[in-house]
C-alpha cells in the first residue's frame, strides 16, 4: 500500500513538474544547407523525444534518402515532404515539440531558400528566440541578412548565432570570431538586443547538448544550455489590460459574457474598463473560466468577463483598462511583408485582420521598400512577393491598437485578398497617422435625397466596362443623349477625357490603373450625392477596383454594364490605332495584349456588341433604368 502510494505521489509530482515548466518557442533560420534540419533533428534525437517507431523509421529513411551513408541523417526528422527529401532542402515550416527537465520547446524549422521567405516569416511570428545558422565555411550570406531582418521586423529580440560545420574548418577560432563580429554589427543595425554566438557541429554534436573538448577556447553555453536558460520575458511597456473579444457568450437571458485571451496586463473584479472603439465604460463583475471564477486574470489566460452594465460589445472590440485605454485610429504607418503572388497595388482594397477584428483596408502609399539584404530604402510603386515595404494604411473604420513593439496581438496584422480569401501580407503597426476622431462628417441640410427630389430622379451610377474599342463610349454617349432628351440630369465621366485633367498625372501601370479608378469612383460618388445620373465609361480591367467602386454606393445605385466584345473584334475596329501600337511594342501594359482584362462575374447588364447594334443596346440600358 505504501509503495503504491509512494509511486502515485512520485507520478503526480512528475506530472505537476512538467505542467509548470515554461514553454519556449524558437525558430531555426539561415541560408540553404546551413544545417537547420540537422540541428533540430539531433536535438530531438539526443533529448530522447522520439518514439521507437520514429527511430526505426528514421534509420530506414536514412538508408533510403539520407546523405550520411550508413549513419543517421537527422535532417529527415524535419524534411517531411517528398520534394524536400528528394532535394535535401526544407520547403515548408516544420514544427516539432520536445521537452527536457528544465523546459518545454516548440521549434519551427524554416526554409532557407529566398522564394520561401514568407514561410519563414510565418514561423517567426510566434517565436521568442531565433537560432540563426551560419556555415562556418561561407560566413554571412544575403539570406542570413534577409532572415535576420525579418526576425527583427517581427519583434524577436533574442538570437542564437549558431556557427555550424566548425568541424570543416578545424574548429578555427579566428573563423568563428570573424563571423561573430560581423553578425553583432548587423544585429546592432537591426535593433536585435541579445546575441549569443556558439561554435558547433550539428552533425557531430559538438556544443549541441554539452560543451565540446574540440572548442576549449570557447567558454559559453551549449545550444541546449542556452535554450534552457535564456530569459525571454518581454520588457515591453506596461500598456494596461487588453482583451480582444473573441466571442460574446450568451447561453441564456441571464448571462452575457465576453470571451477572449488576455493580450496584456491583468484584471480583477471591480476594475473599471472601457469598451473600444465605442468608448463605453463599466466595471468587471466576474472573471469566468471553465474551472470557476478567478480573483485575477493575466496575460495569456483565456477568460470570459461579465460586466455590471449592459454594453454593446461585439467580436473584434477590445475591452481595456479605463485609466489606460488603447489608442483608436484608422490610418497608420506600417511595415508590410508581401506574401502574394500578385503584387501589392496602392489603392486596391483588402481585408485587414488585427486581433479578432476584420475591416476593409488599403495601402494608400508605399513610402519605400527595403532591400532586406542591405536594409537600404528603395523607391517603389508596388511590392512583389517577399518584399518588405514601409507603407501608409487606410482602414474603413477605426480600430483599437498598440504599436507592435508594445504588443504583438494588437500591433500585428495580416492582409487578405477579398476575392480568394488568401493571406497576402503580414505587417506590423508602427504608429497612427491621425486619430480616428480628428475628422468628422460635416452635416449638410440639403442632402442627397433633397437634391434628387428637386430633379425628379433617382441617382444612379452606370459603370460601362470593357476592352478598348468595345463600344463603351459610343453606347454611353447614346444613353446620355436619350436621358437628356427625357429630361434627366446626367453627366459622363469618360476615361480619355478624365486623363486630360483630374488624372493627367497617371500612367498605365497596374498601380496607376488602380488609382485612376479610385479617383473616378470618388468623383462619381460626389456627383451621385448631387442627385445626378452618372455614366462612367472606363476600361476598368480589374474586378477588385470595380468592386471597390460598387461598395461606395448604396444597394441598387451602382449598375455595372459590361460591353461584351471579343478581343479580335475590338482589335479589328482599332479606331485609334492603339492595338497596332501595342502589338508593335510601342504601348506597354495595354489591356488585352500585355495586361489582363477580368470579365465581370455578375454585371447587372451584359451587352453583346457583335449580335446587336449600339442603338438597340443603348435602349436596353434606358429600359433597365426606367423599369
Amino acid at each position: 500500500m505504501t509503495r503504491a502510494h509512494d509511486a502515485g505521489a512520485t507520478i503526480a509530482a512528475y506530472l505537476a513538474q512538467h505542467e509548470t515548466k515554461g514553454l519556449l518557442r524558437f525558430i531555426t533560420c539561415g541560408s540553404v544547407d546551413d544545417g537547420k534540419s540537422t540541428l533540430i533533428g539531433r536535438l530531438l534525437y539526443e533529448s530522447r523525444a522520439l518514439f521507437d517507431d520514429q527511430l526505426t523509421a528514421l534509420e530506414k529513411d536514412s538508408r533510403r534518402h539520407g546523405t550520411q551513408g550508413e549513419a543517421i541523417d537527422y535532417a529527415l526528422l524535419l524534411d517531411g515532404l517528398s520534394a524536400e527529401r528528394e532535394q535535401g532542402i526544407t520547403i515548408d515550416v516544420a514544427y516539432r515539440f520536445f521537452s527536457t527537465e528544465k523546459r518545454k520547446f516548440i521549434v519551427a524549422d524554416c526554409p532557407g531558400h529566398e522564394q520561401y521567405t514568407r514561410n519563414m516569416a510565418t514561423g517567426a511570428s510566434t517565436a521568442d528566440v531565433a537560432v540563426v545558422l551560419v556555415d562556418a565555411r561561407k560566413g554571412l550570406l544575403p539570406q542570413t541578412r534577409r532572415h535576420s531582418y525579418i526576425v527583427s521586423l517581427l519583434g524577436i529580440r533574442h538570437v542564437l548565432l549558431a556557427v555550424n560545420k566548425m568541424d570543416l574548418v578545424d574548429f578555427d577560432r579566428a573563423v568563428f570570431d570573424e563571423i561573430e563580429a560581423g553578425y553583432r554589427e548587423l544585429a546592432a543595425t537591426l535593433g536585435i538586443e541579445q546575441v549569443q554566438a556558439i561554435p558547433l557541429s550539428a552533425l557531430q554534436g559538438d556544443n549541441l547538448m554539452g560543451r565540446s573538448e574540440r572548442t576549449a577556447w570557447y567558454g559559453g553555453p551549449s545550444v541546449l544550455e542556452y535554450l534552457e536558460t535564456v530569459d525571454v520575458s518581454r520588457q515591453a511597456q506596461d500598456v494596461g489590460f487588453r482583451l480582444p473579444v473573441q466571442w460574446v457568450n450568451r447561453p441564456n437571458q441571464d448571462f452575457r459574457g465576453f470571451a477572449g485571451t488576455v493580450a496584456a496586463g491583468e484584471i480583477r473584479p471591480g476594475d473599471e474598463i472601457v469598451a473600444l472603439p465605442s468608448g463605453r465604460r463599466s466595471h468587471v463583475a466576474r472573471i469566468v473560466t471553465a474551472d470557476g471564477d478567478l480573483a485575477v486574470a493575466r496575460e495569456g489566460q483565456a477568460i470570459t468577463l461579465t460586466l455590471r452594465d449592459e454594453l454593446d460589445v461585439s467580436r473584434g472590440d477590445v475591452i481595456a483598462d479605463a485609466h489606460r485605454p488603447a489608442q483608436v485610429a484608422d490610418q497608420f504607418a506600417a511595415q508590410v511583408l508581401w506574401m502574394g503572388e500578385q503584387p501589392l497595388l496602392p489603392g486596391r482594397p483588402y481585408w485587414l485582420k488585427i486581433g479578432t477584428r476584420t475591416v476593409s483596408a488599403s495601402v494608400t502609399e508605399i513610402k519605400h521598400k527595403t532591400d532586406v539584404n542591405t536594409q537600404e530604402p528603395l523607391a517603389a510603386k508596388h511590392l512583389e512577393l517577399n518584399e518588405v515595404g514601409y507603407c501608409n494604411l487606410y482602414l474603413d473604420q477605426p480600430v483599437p491598437f498598440e504599436a507592435y513593439a508594445d504588443n504583438r496581438t494588437l500591433g500585428g496584422f495580416i492582409l487578405i485578398d477579398r476575392q480568394t480569401n488568401a493571406t497576402v501580407a503580414a505587417g506590423t503597426l508602427q504608429f497612427a497617422l491621425r486619430r480616428a476622431g480628428n475628422i468628422h462628417w460635416q452635416h449638410l441640410d440639403v442632402d442627397k435625397a433633397a437634391r434628387a427630389r428637386i430633379k425628379g430622379q433617382k441617382p444612379r451610377v452606370l459603370w460601362f466596362t470593357g476592352l478598348s474599342g468595345s463600344g463603351k463610349s459610343t453606347i454611353a454617349n447614346l444613353v446620355d443623349k436619350r436621358l437628356h432628351a427625357l429630361g434627366y440630369h446626367t453627366f459622363i465621366l469618360d476615361g480619355d477625357n478624365v486623363r486630360h485633367g483630374l488624372n493627367k498625372d497617371l500612367g498605365f501601370t497596374d498601380e496607376d490603373r488602380v488609382e485612376n479608378i479610385r479617383r473616378v469612383a470618388e468623383v462619381a460618388k460626389l456627383m451621385s450625392d448631387a442627385g445626378l445620373i452618372v455614366l462612367v465609361s472606363f476600361i476598368s480591367p480589374f474586378r477588385a477596383e470595380r468592386r471597390m467602386a460598387r461598395e461606395l454606393f448604396a444597394p441598387g445605385e451602382f449598375v455595372e454594364v459590361y460591353i461584351d466584345t471579343p478581343l479580335a473584334v475590338a482589335e479589328k475596329r482599332d479606331v485609334k490605332g492603339l492595338y497596332a501600337k501595342a502589338r508593335a511594342g510601342q504601348l506597354r501594359n495595354f489591356t488585352g495584349i500585355d495586361s489582363p482584362y477580368e470579365v465581370p462575374e455578375a454585371a447587372e447588364l451584359s451587352l453583346d456588341t457583335v449580335s446587336d447594334n449600339a442603338e438597340r443596346l443603348a435602349q436596353r440600358v434606358i429600359d433597365f433604368l426606367t423599369e
